[in-house]
């Protein structure tokens, strides 16, 4: 159970009920599980998250969907978010990214044999969640695959994971009953 109980109607601020109302009708019910369990009780954030997140998921991005699944993952990773793993690794897979590559980030292995886009993601978010830096070669490489478009929406789609990550950390929020990813070691 997470730190915190459900968002009700009531228990949100009054200014923002009428977003929350929205969001609720928008969804068909009160989110009651993940990162969005836990934004809801400031409904106004959570729906600017959710304009951002449609971006970066959506067909406006220049990046692949197998792009932006592994830097998910990867993020969810780094991070040691259970969630967020579980909800995109299979995803991940379905996008193309090879079984080794998905299996490998959750055990902490070495990752072999990527592709230079691939090798772009993994290095760049690694370099970023273990240093908080990012160095010239790796930007560089990441750069040279992305260009300054893809880049930056990289960088703001890991970010927006991490923010995730961290809500869902943070708070506590479990699993669901149902997994269909071997969960993170941690």
């Amino acid at each position: 159970m997470a730190r915190i109980p459900l968002a009700m109607r009531d228990s949100v601020p009054e200014k923002q009920r009428a977003v929350f109302d929205a969001l609720v009708q928008q969804r068909g019910n009160v989110p009651n599980a993940g990162p969005l369990a836990i934004m809801i009780h400031v409904p106004e954030l959570m729906q600017r998250g959710e304009d951002f997140r449609a971006y970066l998921r959506g067909d406006d991005s220049c990046l692949p969907l197998k792009i932006r699944e592994l830097a998910m993952i990867l993020t969810a990773r780094e991070l040691d978010c259970q969630f967020i793993w579980n909800a995109h690794a299979a995803l991940a897979r379905q996008a193309g990214v090879r079984d080794a590559i998905v299996d490998h980030l959750r055990d902490k292995k070495e990752v072999t044999g990527l592709t230079p886009d691939e090798a772009a993601v993994v290095n760049y978010g690694r370099d970023f969640f273990r240093t908080h830096r990012v160095s010239q070669a790796t930007f560089d490489a990441a750069l040279a695959q992305f260009g300054v478009r893809g880049l930056i929406e990289l960088t703001n789609l890991m970010g927006y994971y991490a923010l995730l990550a961290f809500n869902v950390n943070a708070f506590g929020v479990e699993l669901p009953v149902e997994i269909g990813e071997a969960p993170l070691p941690v």
